[in-house]
Parts: C-alpha cells; sequence; structure tokens
C-alpha cells in the first residue's frame, strides 16, 4: 500500500466528515424516541384527564399544607395557663374563657391528666360563632412532700382544651367527639400554675374577677325564664284584658241607669 493511501485512510479530515454526516443520524434518533415517550406522555394525560405538572404540584402542595399549623378555632384567655390559689388540701378553682372566633358552631371538652382530683363546669359546649363563656376548673390541691417546695407541683398536672366544628345548633354530646376524632383539633395544652393567696397579684385580680363573673352567669341559668304568656291568677282564672274592659263597660252602664231612674 501506497503511502498516499495510507495517509488518505487516516486522514483526520475524513474522520471529521464521516463524524458530521453520522452525527444528524444518531441524534434525530434520540429526538425521535424522546418525542415518541412525551407524546405517549401526554396522550396518557388526555386520556386520563390529568397533567402530570399538576400532579407533580398537588402532592407538594398537600406536603406544604400539612407543615402549617392548624388554624384555632377558639380564643382562650389565659392562652396556655390555669391559674390556681395555692391552698393545700382544698378544692380550689381556675377560670378561662373560651371564645369561639370561627364562622362555624364549635363543640369543645375539657381533658386532664387528673380526672380524679379536678373535674370542669362545664366540661364541653357548643358555641355559635362569636359566642364566649367562662369555664370554672376545681383541682383538688395536695399537700406538699417532704422535699418538695409548696409552689412547685405546676408541672404536674395539666389540661387539654379540644374543638370539633359541627353543623349548626345541637345539644352537647362528648360522643361527638369519639365519632369524628379525626376532625378534632388540640386546641392547647394548658399548664397548672399556681398562686400565692397572700401576695397579690394582676394574674390574682384576673382570676377573681373571672371566677366572679362566672358564678353571675351560672346563677342567671338557674333563674326560671320568665312567662310572658297570658297570667293566671286563683285556680286557673285567665285574666283577659278584653272581658275586663266589657265588665267595666257594662258597671258603668248600670250606674248610668240608675242615677237617670
Amino acid at each position: 500500500m501506497s503511502p498516499m493511501a495510507i495517509a488518505e485512510q487516516k486522514s483526520p479530515s475524513d474522520g471529521k466528515i464521516l463524524g458530521l454526516f453520522k452525527l444528524p443520524f444518531r441524534n434525530s434518533g434520540n429526538t425521535s424516541s424522546s418525542q415518541q415517550q412525551q407524546s405517549q406522555i401526554n396522550s396518557q394525560s388526555q386520556i386520563e384527564g390529568s397533567n402530570p405538572h399538576n400532579a407533580a404540584s398537588s402532592s407538594v402542595s398537600s406536603v406544604a399544607r400539612s407543615l402549617l399549623p392548624k388554624r384555632r378555632r377558639l380564643r382562650l384567655d389565659p392562652s396556655n395557663k390555669l391559674y390556681f390559689p395555692y391552698e393545700p388540701g382544698k378544692q380550689v378553682q381556675s377560670a378561662i374563657r373560651i371564645k369561639n372566633t370561627s364562622k362555624s358552631h364549635v363543640a369543645f371538652k375539657f381533658q386532664t391528666t387528673a380526672p380524679k382530683s379536678c373535674f370542669m363546669r362545664p366540661p364541653g359546649s357548643i358555641l355559635v360563632p362569636g359566642e364566649s363563656l367562662i369555664a370554672t376548673v376545681f383541682k383538688f390541691v395536695e399537700p406538699p412532700e417532704n422535699n418538695e417546695k409548696p409552689l412547685d407541683q405546676k408541672n404536674k398536672v395539666k389540661f387539654k382544651i379540644m374543638s370539633l366544628k359541627v353543623n349548626g345548633p345541637m345539644d352537647y354530646a362528648p360522643e361527638l367527639f369519639d365519632e369524628q376524632k379525626d376532625q378534632a383539633v388540640v386546641e392547647q395544652i394548658l399548664r397548672v400554675v399556681f398562686l400565692d393567696v397572700e401576695r397579690p397579684t394582676p394574674a390574682l385580680e384576673k382570676l377573681k374577677r373571672q371566677l366572679a363573673e362566672a358564678e353571675a352567669a351560672l346563677e342567671a341559668r338557674k333563674k326560671p325564664p320568665e312567662d310572658t304568656g297570658p297570667k293566671i291568677i286563683g285556680e286557673g282564672l285567665v285574666i283577659d284584658e278584653w272581658k275586663e274592659r266589657r265588665e267595666r263597660y257594662l258597671a258603668r252602664q248600670q250606674v248610668e241607669g240608675l242615677d237617670s231612674v
């Protein structure tokens, strides 16, 4: 073989030319394959009526929603504590205002880690939008143990307030939370804080005001409703205003008749 033939066979320019001719075919083959795959995805999306991009964004949105804090239905005052006067060996009271800040009827209930020594009034209720009430919590204060400081019992007992959206007005029943446990929300975990009754503080004064308001509301609920119907006296005699006017008119006629005689 001649040197010229070898040079022509190994010429780099020939390789470049061959490469230029071969490159478009390789790319066109890959492009065709990717176009077919994309076409299949689009066709499948049209058949199923969904978009893969929308599905992905929906998945991301659901994850983001799960990470967001749940919206509160109730506003509590105090917000995260229950203040009790510290009186060992006695049953003491705390108070908390609960307001429905949502646009729906909301049921709430109390739970406690010490049901034998604590109870709530009311233990649960249903609030209309914007309605509020003051709940009273009763607790027996255990005397301090040997190595325990008097006011260090605050972390032993906790309370929890649950809320549940309900459809319109209805009678409260604890079974509502059992039937719809997946929809119930923990509004707040309340920890117990004891107050020294011999040291006046704003928290102690506020507690006294709330307890007085709760007691007044309880007494108002105990009063029988005013009777707006016809007034009854004696043994079932109904005072009829028209009848009373008619009797007065007849009596006046009789008097005028006697005067004319």
